[in-house]
């Protein structure tokens, strides 16, 4: 794989996209507790606008994290069809993560009968751009086909055959790319929610047991003894289930399995006044089990809603859409402050938090303008319809010596 170059590339951004978080994560990084300086480009459309040129002496956000963690991205193939997006997405970030086209459903809908194009193209893309890929997800209860796990009458399949299904996707699908993807999300969401239960009651759970998440990360080390893997999960930085967590990591390594990182999806509310606190405590409760964190889906919800979980299939009903016309300034720059603390833990854990993920590149692509209520106006990343302090305080506090 290539190695980036030192200097950057022409800095840019989407015209009318970077918001002030972006800001205050550079001023993190420099120390500064306040959001840079950075004039708002308005704009009212979440279609890209065109690249414009950035100050080109303000770096970018995985050139300032070099060599203490990696910045990632959840993007889809589709997205490098647009010029600037695409543009955005090599500068600014050196992992890419498929939002989807990794899942099980959009690699083998089938048995047998694989669908690799848009993921080739992702890995592909990252080749050509010296960057890190992470696979998500190999084990997955939600957009995986039924048959993996369940007959034609939507029964369990006996252990044996739903082993052999695990099995053999893994194989085909890690030993594709083994050797060009870093890691492996092998297991995602498998811990329940409700107090009394452990695991997720799951189709794999029904037809292997509580064994199978041991299985998949035995099958994914066969498939490529060098690739790391991660379990994946929200919401276990909050107490109840980080010890479920921390449970799992002791199973897990009782039985002998590679697991190098866990993933803390911190799909955030900007109203959650300790989720810093819960994500320092839980970095630091992992590490002490000698695994690492990587937070993996990383965006701050600024819309008002009922729940603070991920969970795809809790719905909300109708909710609020105040900003169909841009963010408030005052709600950016407490946007901005939220994501700089996020990202002062992660540097003031040097390796162990290894790499943030934010789980899009933009406003428009993110799965919060659908979730959990339908088609809202939503702004919890850096770039949006105009600059965002955001991006500075991340910047900025990741350059910070």
């Amino acid at each position: 794989m290539p190695s980036r170059p030192l200097v950057s590339r022409r800095r840019i951004g989407l015209r009318g996209w970077w918001r002030p978080a972006f800001a205050l994560l550079t001023a993190a990084a420099m120390g500064s507790d306040g959001p840079g300086p950075g004039a708002a480009h308005p704009g009212d459309s979440g279609v890209p606008m065109g690249i414009e040129a950035v100050d080109p002496e303000a770096g970018t956000l995985w050139q300032a994290a070099r060599g203490r963690l990696l910045i990632g991205a959840a993007v889809s193939s589709r997205q490098f069809d647009d010029a600037g997006l695409a543009a955005l997405i090599a500068e600014q970030f050196d992992c890419l993560t498929a939002e989807n086209e990794f899942k099980p459903m959009s690699l083998q809908p089938r048995p047998n009968q694989f669908r690799f194009e848009a993921a080739d193209r992702i890995v592909e893309f990252a080749r050509r751009h010296g960057m890190k890929v992470v696979g998500h997800t190999l084990c997955w209860h939600s957009q995986s086909p039924r048959w993996l796990f369940a007959g034609d009458d939507g029964k369990p399949l006996p252990r044996d055959e739903a082993l052999k299904n695990l099995e053999a996707h893994v194989a085909a699908v890690v030993g594709r790319y083994r050797g060009r993807v870093l890691g492996w999300d092998v297991v995602n969401e498998a811990i329940g929610d409700a107090p009394n239960a452990h695991l997720r009651d799951t189709p794999a759970l029904r037809a292997i047991g509580g064994d199978y998440i041991v299985k998949a990360f035995q099958f994914a080390r066969a498939a490529d003894p060098d690739a790391e893997l991660y379990y994946n999960d929200y919401g276990n930085e909050a107490p109840a289930k980080l010890e479920k967590t921390l449970r799992l990591v002791r199973e897990l390594k009782a039985a002998g399995v590679r697991l190098d990182a866990v993933g803390i999806q911190s799909h955030f509310v900007l109203g959650d006044t300790d989720a810093t606190d819960r994500l320092k405590r839980a970095v630091e409760a992992l590490a002490a089990e000698g695994v690492k964190v990587a937070v993996t889906e990383l965006d701050v919800d600024v819309l008002p809603r009922r729940g603070r979980g991920a969970d795809v299939a809790a719905r909300e009903q109708g909710g609020a859409d105040p900003y169909t016309e841009g963010l408030p300034a005052e709600v950016a720059e407490a946007q901005a402050r939220f994501y700089a603390r996020i990202f002062r833990v992660a540097v003031d854990h040097p390796g162990v938090v290894a790499r943030v993920t934010f789980w899009g590149t933009h406003d428009g692509t993110s799965w919060l303008n659908f979730y959990p209520a339908g088609r809202r106006t939503n702004h919890p990343l850096l770039w949006d319809r105009k600059l965002k302090p955001a991006f500075e305080a991340v910047l900025k506090l990741l350059n910070t010596p």
